[in-house]
């Protein structure tokens, strides 16, 4: 659960109190921390507990398996409802998108187990916004600066809820529902079926109404409960945020409570948005439980009972704070049981923490400009409990961590664990739980993928994936197309990162002269290749043909590098040139083709 979280932030009295019974930390680190770069362990859970008879559970290779049975445990009504939830600042990047996916696989799992499954995520877009954000993501998904929008329509409405904020793009009916598009646009985009709902929508339905009611009518119990995690809680607080009728700012000071006609009176006073003061209007008015709103530490378990949450994810800093008065809250306020926790590890962007304030962001839809939707997929289905960075200039790396998993799963390692954990758990990163796959897909390496994508020709990609076996000969167009089509994303990550694939192959000769010495350099190295030695030979044979022929290194690589790229310079060549077809090679270096 991501919440806005600053009108009231956790104090350290708060962080111990909730029994051990309550941890939301249900998961074992010990397969987390024994995920290596081999794969093993990857998603696999190491939590077994005493079953009724005395006799340990069985090992679950998957660690959402561990999270359904302890839902089941509860004997839950259907559907089962599992719940995320964001307050909609910034872009909805792929941090944001954390708890979306790890809902999703235990709602499959579920499902798999013949349940049946509501999966909703909450947009907390009653909110105020409380600064303007750096960038923003437009439609499409793509990253922007304040001055390519309407920055004043968030400027000028700071302390005012996100659905009352004009959306920037001058697209949706507010800067919520712009939000809340892109979370479900992504979800779409890797075929999760989640449900948006938004909290303004739930207030004004009324199905708060009994929340709010709750809350205002023991002010004195709220107030116990909530006094160990919050500092600003005394015989004066009055925990509801009416929105103010004359500037539309959200209040937090209420001098009145009618339960009879489900009103407060409030004044439009200043709030406090992280050491910077947002200016009240001063008014004196009236609302209904309906145009106002609950504290985020009463709001969220309020949601629990509201949607019947029967699973809900939440990152790190919660299971420390928010989730250990919630559960205070929801039991000793509300009457009800919390729903079944899980804490999951962040993970961060090129080594640092996701942050659409400071533009540190990717997302959903960036990334499946770079790689396959599986891709994405397996990197949420990896253990929670491990931190992860996500490099994007290394992100051939997840790639090859993926195809090793899918081989895995097709018994093509030789890695118990790794193909305990890919049985489980591709039918479900693939989105085949009910149809399991069985035949392995086409995958061109990555990197080789690269290298292709240096090639503006079709055909040609295709004879050179082809000539290094990467593309069986009885392959179907079908499924050949589909190899090839992470030819143009690997081409995407070459350009986004700058790399030694950033460069582009000339598949006619360029013009080009060279004096004799050169030219009889070229000729040797072309003999070379042609006996058939790999790109490490081929690379070590350029420093010694130019020696042997009296020719500076530097000239001898700038002489390849127009040869192949009409340019001086590029990725190493040696290496480059043992992935391309040999005669293609053999014939270039002779100047011939």
């Amino acid at each position: 659960m991501s919440a806005d979280g600053a009108a009231d932030e956790p104090t350290e009295s708060g962080t111990d109190d909730a029994p051990a019974a309550d941890s939301p930390h249900i998961l074992s680190e010990q397969s987390a921390l024994g995920d290596g770069p081999t794969g093993g362990g990857e998603g696999a859970s190491d939590d077994r507990e005493e079953a009724a008879d005395g006799s340990a559970e069985a090992f679950h290779a998957f660690w959402a398996d561990v999270v359904a049975d302890k839902i089941e445990a509860r004997d839950p009504e259907e559907p089962i409802v599992i719940k995320g939830g964001v307050s909609p600042s910034g872009v909805a990047h792929l941090g944001n998108f954390n708890e979306i996916m790890r809902g999703y696989f235990v709602a499959e799992v579920l499902r798999d187990r013949g349940r049946e499954v509501r999966q909703v995520f909450t947009s907390d877009d009653k909110d105020p916004l409380r600064k303007v954000p750096r960038k923003l993501a437009n439609a499409d998904g793509e990253i922007v600066g304040l001055g390519e929008v309407d920055a004043g329509a968030l400027g000028r409405n700071l302390g005012v809820p996100y659905t009352s904020i004009p959306d920037p793009f001058g697209e949706a009916e507010s800067y919520a529902a712009h939000f809340a598009g892109l979370l479900k646009a992504d979800a779409d985009r890797l075929n999760v079926p989640v449900e948006m709902l938004s909290n303004t929508d739930l207030y004004a339905d009324g199905a708060f109404d009994d929340a709010v009611r709750t809350v205002l009518g023991d002010l004195d119990r709220v107030r116990d409960v909530l006094s160990p995690y919050q500092d600003k809680v005394d015989d004066e607080y009055v925990p509801f945020n009416p929105v103010c009728e004359a500037c539309g700012k959200i209040t937090e000071t209420v001098t009145g409570i009618d339960l009879e006609t489900e009103t407060v009176d409030y004044v439009c006073t200043d709030m406090d948005a992280g050491g910077n003061t947002i200016e009240g209007c001063g008014h004196e008015g009236t609302a209904t439980f309906r145009e106002g709103k609950l504290p985020w530490r009463l709001e969220w378990p309020a949601q629990w009972g509201v949607l019947g949450v029967d699973f809900e994810p939440f990152g790190k800093d919660h299971a420390e704070g928010s989730w250990p008065s919630g559960v205070d809250v929801a039991r000793n306020v509300f009457g009800e049981e919390p729903p079944v926790p899980m804490v999951y590890e962040w993970f961060t962007l090129n080594g640092e923490a996701f942050s659409s304030s400071e533009g540190n962001v990717v997302t959903v839809q960036e990334l499946l400009e770079l790689l396959e939707p599986a891709v994405l997929r397996y990197f949420f289905a990896l253990h929670p409990k491990k931190a992860r960075d996500l490099d994007i200039e290394r992100l051939d790396q997840l790639v090859d961590r993926f195809d090793r998993f899918e081989r895995a799963y097709f018994g093509e390692v030789d890695d118990p664990d790794l193909t305990a954990f890919a049985e489980r758990a591709y039918p479900f990163v693939v989105g085949r739980a009910d149809d399991p796959p069985t035949e392995k897909p086409i995958r061109l390496p990555y990197t080789f993928a690269a290298v292709l994508g240096m090639v503006d020709d079709p055909d040609f990609r295709e004879r050179l994936a082809r000539d290094e076996g990467h593309i069986p000969e009885d392959a179907s167009p079908e499924a050949v197309d589909a190899a090839l089509a992470r030819v143009d994303q690997a081409r995407n990550w070459a350009e986004r990162t700058e790399n030694e694939y950033d460069y582009r192959l000339q598949t006619d000769l360029p013009a080009v002269e060279f004096d004799d010495e050169v030219a009889a350099a070229l000729d040797d190295l072309a003999e070379f290749v042609a006996a058939g030695h790999d790109g490490e030979a081929i690379q070590g044979a350029m420093y010694e043909t130019a020696r042997d022929h009296d020719v500076e290194v530097s000239e001898f690589f700038a002489a390849g590098y127009r040869l192949f790229f009409d340019d001086t310079q590029g990725p190493r060549l040696g290496e480059f040139l043992g992935e391309l077809e040999r005669d293609y090679v053999v014939d270039r270096l002779r100047r011939e083709a």
